[in-house]
């Protein structure tokens, strides 16, 4: 059975890296204890200060040229953003389109349903008691249940293109933000790219002047390099931050089944109070005719 313990790793070191691992583990322990001795509650705060310093001194001794590199890296990265957003776009067009045929085609079916109804309704105000369509014979009373069951679609079928039409106007909304925010993205990224040229050329400028000069560059011009670059990656990462929103609608409202409860008596006043006085004036004087 094995042993517990540290027995496996003791038998692959020497006595003297035990002994020293030991004194390691005591100095740090010390080390800390001391520091809390010496520097109370501000212990943690100095060791961040000494941190921070360490950092800020690698990043000084970091090349210029490595850094546009990495800046100019990351405006590349922006364009799988740029493609994602293109693509969301074109669905959105698509979808926007066949809303808008959809849209089309139920007006113009309404508009036939309409003048369907209102013939009936000239036909009902005539007063005969047969009619005869596409050779066929139907009672006043046949003509009544039908032009209720279409009065019925017809209301239902307004509400659906109504409702269509708010989901239409929401889509294009929502299709006129994601291009707003594309454009704002190249926008970004040519203006970006514009100013990775400027940095390489500054940079340019200033190794011709190392080279043909024989006094020392100011160290000032290398910070502001540096301090500009800094400045750059800090609006490249706000940049990277920006969100793709995609809209979901809801679907169309579901047509309710036909009723079997028969036609309303008074089905011809819901008709000529429904439709325009003028539609009703056109169709008393047929009567009177």
């Amino acid at each position: 059975m094995g042993q517990c313990g540290v027995g496996p790793l003791t038998r692959h070191l020497s006595w003297g890296h035990v002994i020293m691992l030991k004194k390691i583990v005591v100095g740090s322990t010390l080390a800390v204890v001391l520091g809390g001795w010496v520097f109370g509650r501000d212990l943690w705060s100095y060791v961040r200060t000494g941190a921070h310093s360490v950092r800020q001194a690698v990043k000084a001794e970091v090349p210029i040229e490595f850094e546009i590199e990495r800046a100019r890296s990351l405006v590349d990265h922006l364009v799988p953003d740029i493609r994602k957003c293109m693509h969301v776009i074109a669905e959105q067009q698509v979808e926007v389109e066949h809303l808008e045929q959809q849209i089309a085609r139920r007006d113009t079916e309404l508009t036939k349903q309409k003048d369907a109804m209102l013939a009936l309704r000239t036909d009902l105000g005539s007063g005969r008691s047969v009619f005869v369509y596409a050779n066929h014979s139907y009672s006043s009373d046949d003509v009544r249940r039908d032009l209720s069951a279409r009065f019925d679609r017809f209301k239902a079928a307004e509400e659906i293109l109504a409702a269509d039409q708010k989901i239409l106007v929401a889509r294009q909304q929502n299709l006129k933000a994601n291009q707003d925010k594309l454009d704002g993205m190249m926008h970004a990224k040519k203006e970006l790219e514009v100013k990775l040229e400027q940095l390489q050329a500054r940079m340019e400028t200033i190794r011709a002047a190392e080279t043909v000069s024989t006094l020392a560059i100011d160290d000032s011009n290398l910070s502001h390099a540096r301090q500009l670059i800094d400045e750059l990656n800090r609006h490249l990462d706000v940049k990277q931050k920006v969100l793709d929103a995609e809209g979901q609608f809801t679907g169309l409202i579901p047509v309710e089944a036909d009723s079997a409860t028969p036609a309303p008596k008074d089905i011809e006043k819901q008709i000529d109070a429904y439709f325009s006085p003028k539609e009703s004036e056109a169709a008393a004087v047929v009567k009177m005719e």
